[in-house]
């Protein structure tokens, strides 16, 4: 009997039959392909590598493994009773060597730079691939620069402003660990902040009276909303008088506002943390952006002057450095909101997982899933603050200066007056920062790679044990290059993932067989002990 049409597309789709087994057995649904090499064998193969997203609707088996790694990280620095270890290796004779490269290669380039711009674009190139080598040895921190700054940058005063509470300032010592109480206890804090009010709302987040919420002030608190978090933890760490290591994560309210949720190892009274809250501001220190100068008519690039210019007089725009030495007041001032929620936490409860699961709740969803507009009145709230958003800059760099007659840095003739590509100026975000998970540099002294590397030296250790040896490949041997799209040597998508999910069905199965040996006969459980008893 033949099957009608209808019945037909009731069946589900090759693709999504092959996406959806991908998911059940935790495989890349959209994986990129890199080519494999063997210099010693002469190997050369395709291999699928995860697309690494954190976004389930995306891909649901990257973002769930993305999410433990968080959950595994945050769980084991909050409650830590002795201090990460963190001592940097010294740099190595490739190091140096390169570095000397540098110093003769920036020398030459000041010698030229003035009278032979060819010759110098080259060394800046050639210092560009110095750079690079330096990076994938492995350093941190930034070079100096090619070109020497040719006037110092203006130094903004620190006198406390006096509309904000004083704030007791101890040395901060060394230490990250908290303090023990009872001889054994030892809490830590889950700490929740937000912005300030902008008016009134209803319970879906929408303004009571549009005309009178402060859209401005609610762009701007968005856009510097990181800078203050930052001011936050310096301060704390001031008052309390150690260093305070923290995991935070940051998501929108229900009136799109960004609010920080945060694990802080050790403990610190509620009071402090209500104080240090209200006498933490931040001080935008930038040209003020009040009013548009140019909406029509926009400023026009001209290559010989290479500076943008007003479209009537010609003059060359203000450039941002002369812009911003001539700033007096703060163009915008970044305060937190009266409420402060703190909690003590103590590690190895079930509230502390909890918390862990409250953290980490909305990492697996973009921005804009957490922040979707399901009624007409909260998506008109949107609008307009992606509307102030549009006319609110970013950063020195941000294009949208342009419209407020200042040449922002690095402007050129790409450079679209009033468009920015910042994720400020987005739909999808409404302002909030592109970095969700904030987490400070001596939390558990472990990176994300560092924990991945803990998890599969556990499954060796397992498998080895019951004599499943999985070879390690010489890393100096291999040769790896990602594939162009539209290469006709590559096989197809679907074929990668049907290997990859047959390929993880034999590997679940052999750390199975690991897991039922460790176990022991039925009755006795598996031994987890890192001293055996003695005979």
């Amino acid at each position: 009997m033949s099957e009608t049409r209808a019945e037909r597309m009731r069946t589900p789709l090759a693709a999504d039959v092959i996406r959806a087994t991908a998911e059940k057995h935790g495989v890349c649904v959209r994986p990129f392909t890199m080519e494999f090499g063997d210099t010693e064998t002469g190997e050369l193969r395709y291999v699928p590598v995860p697309c690494g997203s954190t976004v389930e609707s995306v891909c649901l088996p990257c973002a769930r493994k993305a999410k433990a790694l968080r959950q595994a990280q945050c769980r084991e620095g909050w409650h830590m009773t002795e201090e990460p270890v963190l001592t940097a290796e010294p740099p190595s004779e490739d190091h140096k060597e390169l570095l000397t490269y540098r110093a003769d290669l920036v020398a030459a380039y000041r010698e030229v730079v003035e009278h032979d711009q060819a010759e110098a674009e080259e060394l800046r190139e050639e210092v560009a691939g110095v750079d690079a080598e330096l990076r994938q040895l492995g350093m941190r921190g930034r070079l100096p620069a090619l070109d020497v700054p040719t006037k110092r940058a203006v130094k903004r005063s620190t006198k406390r402003r006096q509309d904000a509470p004083n704030l007791p300032r101890r040395k901060v010592a060394k230490t990250t660990v908290g303090r023990e109480f009872a001889g054994k206890f030892r809490p830590s804090m889950f700490v929740t902040l937000t912005c300030d009010t902008y008016g009134p709302v209803r319970g879906d987040g929408s303004p009571v009276d549009p005309s009178r919420y402060d859209y401005r002030r609610a762009a701007r608190d968005a856009v510097h909303f990181a800078a203050l978090v930052d001011r936050w933890w310096q301060n704390l760490r001031r008052v309390v008088g150690w260093d305070a290591q923290y995991f935070a994560t940051v998501e929108p309210q229900k009136r799109t506002a960004p609010h920080l949720h945060a694990a802080i190892r050790g403990a610190i009274p509620h009071d402090v943390i209500r104080q240090v809250t209200e006498a933490t501001y931040h001080q935008v220190w930038w040209p003020s952006h009040d009013e548009i100068v140019y909406t029509d008519r926009l400023p026009v690039w001209d290559p010989d002057t290479r500076a943008f210019l007003d479209p009537d007089t010609r003059e060359p725009l203000t450039t941002w450095d002369n812009a911003v030495e001539e700033v007096e007041d703060p163009a915008h001032v970044v305060t937190f909101g009266r409420q402060v929620h703190s909690k003590g936490i103590l590690g190895g409860t079930e509230e502390a997982g909890r918390h862990i699961g409250y953290l980490t709740k909305y990492l697996t969803k973009s921005t804009g899933e957490v922040v979707e507009a399901d009624t007409a009145r909260l998506r008109d709230h949107h609008d307009r603050l992606h509307a102030e958003l549009s006319v609110t800059p970013c950063s020195p760099r941000c294009a949208v200066w342009l419209l407020y007659g200042v040449q922002p840095r690095g402007a050129g003739s790409k450079t679209t007056p009033g468009h920015c590509k910042g994720r400020a100026h987005r739909r999808t975000t409404l302002g909030l920062p592109g970095r969700r998970v904030l987490v400070s540099r001596k939390w558990s002294g472990k990176t994300l790679d560092d924990l991945k590397a803990d998890r599969k030296a556990f499954v060796t250790r397992a498998l080895a044990a019951i004599g499943i040896e999985k070879p390690q490949p010489d890393p100096t041997r291999l040769v790896w290059r990602k594939v162009e799209p539209g290469d006709p040597q590559i096989p197809p998508r679907p074929h990668l993932v049907m290997h990859a999910i047959a390929e993880r069905i034999t590997w679940k199965a052999e750390y199975d067989r690991a897991l039922l040996a460790a176990a022991g006969p039925p009755g006795e459980g598996p031994e987890t002990s890192a001293t055996q008893l003695a005979a």
